[in-house]
């Protein structure tokens, strides 16, 4: 059971939230605030796995309401503009929910931390849902639940993870493709390799992953609908 709070002067977005939360068998939301201070003092005495926050509530932002925390905490910023969700995801957010939302989009943002909380508690060793790549002198264990995207970026690729910085490491597309499931990889383009699973939508030929949209290359097209279809998206 993952247990979580929100935090947001809309009482609009509150009781949605509310509704949404009710609905998901694995997520307890314990209590929603208007007031950040009142938030602060119940995560102190009643810890938390997940938090939904406005980027502006009252006189704080969002962002400094989480840093302040210092707590090993899940992190959702919900918000009514674009222009925050890159410091959002500075600040290692799973996700950032533009407002409005609807049930599906918040769902998608649901098993994005689904994903993550599972990948943070588990206690298997079980080296098939890792891949493994060299990065400054180090040899880094990626779990491959953790992948948003990869790119490449001339003879280097840059793995995008979720709630944490990027990794660049000296390898080529078709090698770290090798190393991936093709049953939960595809490569959609010849500069972009993306999880099926991470897939919040597509149309025409962009593939939208919460802010981030990656083009289908045409040779790739093909291959990818057949991947996307079949994975029963």
């Amino acid at each position: 059971m993952i247990n979580c709070i929100a935090v947001d002067e809309d009482i609009t977005t509150l009781d949605l939230i509310t509704k949404f939360c009710s609905d998901i068998q694995f997520i307890a939301l314990e209590k929603t605030f208007s007031n950040p201070i009142e938030a602060s003092r119940y995560i102190r005495k009643h810890p938390i796995d997940l938090l939904f926050i406005n980027t502006k509530i009252q006189d704080f932002t969002g962002f400094e309401f989480y840093s302040a925390l210092n707590q090993n905490i899940i992190v959702v910023f919900t918000s009514d503009f674009k222009e925050f969700a890159v410091e959002a995801y500075n600040l290692n957010a799973v996700d950032y929910l533009l407002k409005p939302f609807d049930l599906r989009r918040f769902n998608q943002c649901i098993n994005k931390v689904h994903d993550f909380y599972n990948f943070r508690n588990q206690n298997t060793n079980n080296e098939e849902q890792f891949l493994h790549v060299r990065s400054e002198y180090s040899l880094i264990k990626i779990s491959l639940v953790e992948i948003l995207y990869i790119e490449t970026l001339d003879d280097y690729i840059k793995i995008h993870l979720l709630g944490k910085k990027p990794i660049l490491t000296l390898m080529s597309m078709k090698t770290v493709m090798d190393k991936l499931p093709n049953s939960e990889f595809v490569r959609v383009h010849r500069s972009y390799i993306v999880p099926l699973n991470k897939i919040e939508s597509v149309r025409g030929k962009v593939i939208s992953l919460g802010i981030t949209e990656i083009p289908i290359g045409k040779s790739l097209e093909e291959a990818f609908f057949k991947a996307y279809i079949t994975k029963g998206f």
